[in-house]
């Protein structure tokens, strides 16, 4: 087993939170390199076989630019909120077709005290909804195999913050999933202890959750006429 993540990662983390700045970054642009960025492509990579395991047409791709690792620095050109980085590291397990259809993907949150594993959509354009809540209203079964198996609810939890305060028109009423056409993401997650992070099973725990979301992102796909 490898482990990929040390206590040093969560302590650029935490000193970046303090500063903020691009002249504290670029001072400490080694640390971020060597202990959170580098590590996570390295996992990354290693998750290609787990990845391939559960469909080979999504990609986990380690460069840095265009790849799975999302950027370190914010995007600050409409935003109120003017610091120039994140402090949390994310990485996407992403569909091969992702430029030409809205596609669902893994996701990976690296974070002090918040990180997590998530798969799913998240507020995709309006089309898109409209198709994924019509897919569920006419394909309703699989909808509740896919996101109301026990073990899957026992697992994971569904993004519940993001919803319509009532359900959108047009629907049936007494349809037995409303609540679940009142979502404008459907994202499936669950928190992972930093200690997992930083532990030597931590791809082996994320390669079991590539399994266990793999019907859920099944789903999503069909519902959006893409492969899996």
């Amino acid at each position: 087993m490898t482990t990929y993540f040390s206590d040093r990662a969560f302590r650029f983390l935490r000193a970046l939170a303090r500063h903020n700045e691009r002249a504290w970054f670029h001072a400490h642009k080694q640390d971020y390199e060597a202990h959170v960025r580098d590590p996570l492509q390295r996992l990354v990579t290693d998750l290609q076989p787990d990845l391939a395991e559960v469909s080979p047409h999504f990609r986990a791709d380690p460069r840095t630019v265009g790849g799975s690792l999302y950027r370190i620095q914010r995007d600050t050109r409409f935003a109120n909120d003017k610091r120039p980085y994140k402090t949390w590291q994310g990485a996407r397990l992403f569909h091969a077709r992702r430029k030409e259809l809205a596609s669902p993907l893994f996701y990976l949150h690296i974070e002090p005290g918040n990180c997590f594993v998530a798969a799913g959509l998240w507020r995709p354009e309006s089309p898109t909804l409209r198709q994924l809540r019509q897919f569920i209203v006419d394909n309703p079964a699989g909808w509740k195999a896919a996101a109301h198996a026990p073990a899957f609810r026992r697992r994971y939890a569904m993004d519940d913050e993001d919803m319509l305060v009532r359900p959108p028109r047009g629907f049936a009423a007494d349809f037995p999933f409303l609540d679940d056409l009142r979502r404008r993401s459907f994202v499936a997650w669950r928190a992972l202890d930093d200690d997992i992070v930083t532990g030597a099973r931590l791809r082996e725990v994320l390669a079991k959750d590539l399994h266990a979301l793999a019907p859920f992102m099944d789903y999503l796909c069909a519902a959006l006429d893409l492969e899996f």
